[in-house]
């Protein structure tokens, strides 16, 4: 890799760090704040209503092609949006956490939601028009790490910031690293196009043209993993920090354990599932990392009805492991199921479809918390993984790199 494509590199998997960790804080962090508040399990479930704007990626890149187009136009998006995301992040920063303000909490957190959703688009947009295709598969374990990462920043370090310092420090500091990013755009020089395919108009960005993409058989069998994969791990997840606290672990002690170790060992998975994807193969990796996600979530459900402290440490340990094995096998596939030409639109499509699942879970999965406990939760959950096992090793080999897809 050249010196050029290396800053370009780190500088895109910063941008996607300070993009992903301000979210995993209010839906992975928040969680654990508003159960010691007081709030529900549908309460906290609802909240991650929040992120539905991550369900209309393919729509909010159009503007983004209609307005300002040029060479240097995904740069200029980048730096308005993250403006305005930092903006929102300062809002929240003004707010405070009780449960009669849950509906102007709610509504600021979705629109800065929305705000770095929408910067997401032009960011990586960016490294498809700047990034040769060799490339690609670096990046998007880059990403993968850098969303891991998020994960100890948002998850473990700004609930120890929280504890320490009070609830703006957390929204403070993570405007600064978005400061940090803007700045590196700034820097940044205009390169060759490396995005395969001649720029489409906006007048073809139609129904038609979302459409296409799931006309193709390969296409809409990756799409139902894409729906299904990461979800179930992922609400074990979000719900990991609440069980803990209601079985008596201390708050740092959880944002310690699970957020900072579990976000260093989440990070490490998904740099390591990348590699075991390149070496044994899509077929064979999917359900094998699948059943790692079904063993975590029976580890964690016989360690809750334990109640035994060190379990349920151990258990959290192996949820990290295989989320972010789950996540980064998810973000290294979807740089290689997009069209010549439409591979901001298809990154969009595929965005959407996975956001969609990993909001509608959690807030499911919270209304089976309070019917049922957290160990009729955890049941549910290994059911949907058990699903995901079967649909992984039937559709695999059909979803592998390389297969045509029409």
């Amino acid at each position: 890799m050249s010196g050029g494509h290396w800053r370009f590199q780190l500088l895109v998997g910063w941008l996607n760090l300070v993009l992903t960790a301000p979210v995993i804080y209010l839906y992975i962090g928040l969680p654990l704040v508003m159960r010691a508040e007081g709030w529900s399990g549908t309460e906290i479930g609802l909240f991650q209503l929040a992120g539905l704007p991550a369900v209309i990626k393919f729509l909010l890149a159009t503007p983004i092609d209609r307005f300002g187009a040029g060479r240097d136009h995904y740069r200029r998006w980048s730096l308005v949006l993250i403006l305005g995301y930092g903006l929102g992040l300062l809002a929240l920063a003004a707010l405070a956490i009780d449960r009669s303000s849950w509906g102007l909490l709610f509504t600021t957190a979705l629109i800065t939601s929305l705000l770095g959703t929408w910067a997401d688009i032009p960011i990586n947009a960016l490294a498809i028009r700047r990034l040769p295709p060799g490339e690609r598969w670096r990046a998007g374990a880059i990403r993968s790490a850098a969303t891991s990462l998020g994960a100890i920043l948002g998850g473990g370090v700004m609930l120890l910031v929280h504890s320490q310092l009070g609830w703006a420090w957390p929204f403070l500091l993570l405007t600064g690293g978005l400061a940090l990013g803007a700045m590196g755009l700034l820097w940044l020089t205009p390169t060759a196009d490396h995005s395969g395919g001649s720029p489409q108009s906006v007048a073809a960005t139609t129904w038609a043209s979302w459409r296409g993409y799931f006309q193709s058989p390969v296409r809409r069998a990756w799409c139902l993993l894409v729906a299904l994969y990461f979800p179930f791990i992922g609400a074990a997840w979000v719900y990991l920090k609440p069980l803990l606290l209601d079985h008596g672990l201390a708050a740092d002690r959880i944002a310690a354990v699970v957020g900072i170790a579990g976000g260093a060992l989440a990070a490490l998975a998904s740099l390591a599932a990348a590699r075991l994807v390149a070496r044994i193969g899509t077929a064979w990796a999917l359900p094998l990392l699948a059943a790692t996600g079904l063993l975590a979530t029976l580890a964690l459900l016989i360690a809750t009805r334990l109640a035994h402290p060190e379990l349920l440490q151990g258990a959290a340990l192996l949820v990290a492991l295989a989320m972010g094995a789950a996540a980064g096998v998810m973000f290294g596939l979807m740089m290689h199921h997009t069209r010549p030409g439409w591979t901001a639109l298809d990154y969009g499509l595929q965005s959407s479809v996975f956001s969609l699942s990993r909001i509608v879970v959690p807030m499911l999965a919270g209304l089976v918390l309070d019917a049922g406990g957290y160990s009729g939760l955890l049941l549910a959950l290994a059911a949907g993984l058990a699903l995901v096992v079967v649909l992984s090793w039937r559709l695999g080999a059909r979803v592998s790199p390389g297969v045509t897809a029409p």
